[in-house]
């Protein structure tokens, strides 16, 4: 599985660093937010498609 973010649709809303804390980092500049690693771990496959779900703009894809 592989995750992405849009960020042109990222406002920083920080749900997905908090849903999924290894696999999303916040830029220290606007907090916005990017993938640790293109490639989901499987152990946390479960915590970013949450965190994708939750996303208030939709900015996270996920490809399987």
């Amino acid at each position: 599985m592989k995750v992405f973010v849009d960020q042109q649709r990222c406002q920083g809303h920080t749900l997905c660093a908090m849903i999924a804390p290894d696999s999303f980092q916040l830029s220290d500049i606007d907090g916005t937010s990017s993938p640790v690693n293109e490639v989901v771990p499987p152990d946390q496959e479960d915590a970013v498609r949450e965190a994708a779900q939750s996303c208030p703009e939709q900015a996270i894809t996920i490809e399987e």
